[in-house]
């Protein structure tokens, strides 16, 4: 049985290979802003799920032919900011440094969804969902500081416009909840939905070098 990862994002690929996964990567090439547009009036959990299951479910239909016997992955994280918005990727290094300057010194809560899918015989079998939300302190780093982290072009492709284990580390105060969902997937949760599954992680583990 393959383990599938339905994301392109380099983070993820590094926390499951450094968990004992090595994983098969698709990338869902799903719109998300269709997807968001799909949805009325979305809570921020909401959001996040159905854009993981959206993720998960474009992947399986490419892969029924090729990978009969698979279990798939999609993730979705985005950034619940004090103020309330809801937000994902920068895109852009104006809407880097408006952020950082709107989360210096305060918390916001990165919520991760995913979806976990079991293909058998090239159809999917069983499909279970969840999200989970963790704090994340961020620091006060000065105008320059930012600027700098800005220009290294880090946060504009990551959600929330942050990471923890690249160069944003330096102006992360702190995180209450699962470390991994900040690095972009939670180990926890997606052994709990593996689990929902009847699937045992340990049974997908590589085997270990000896």
């Amino acid at each position: 049985m393959r383990f599938v990862l339905a994301s392109a994002s380099p983070a993820r690929l590094s926390v499951l290979r450094s968990a004992g996964i090595d994983p098969l990567v698709k990338v869902s090439g799903v719109d998300e802003d269709a997807v968001t547009a799909s949805l009325t009036d979305p809570a921020p959990a909401e959001l996040v799920t159905a854009l993981a299951q959206a993720k998960a479910e474009a992947v399986a239909a490419e892969l029924t032919g090729s990978e009969p016997d698979a279990v798939i992955v999609g993730c979705d994280s985005m950034l619940l900011m004090a103020g309330g918005e809801i937000v994902g990727k920068p895109g852009t290094p104006e809407v880097a440094a408006q952020r950082w300057a709107q989360n210096s010194g305060t918390s916001g809560e990165l919520l991760t969804g995913h979806a976990v899918l079991r293909l058998r015989d090239g159809a999917v079998t069983d499909r279970t969902a969840g999200h989970l939300s963790t704090t994340v302190r961020f620091g006060a780093p000065t105008e320059a500081e930012i600027d700098a982290y800005v220009a290294t072009g880090e946060p504009l492709h990551v959600a929330g416009g942050f990471t923890l284990e690249g160069f944003g580390g330096w102006f992360i105060e702190g995180v209450d909840g699962d470390p991994s969902s900040v690095l972009g997937i939670s180990l926890p949760l997606t052994r709990r939905l593996l689990s929902d599954l009847g699937l045992t992680i340990t049974h997908l583990w590589n085997h270990p070098t000896r």
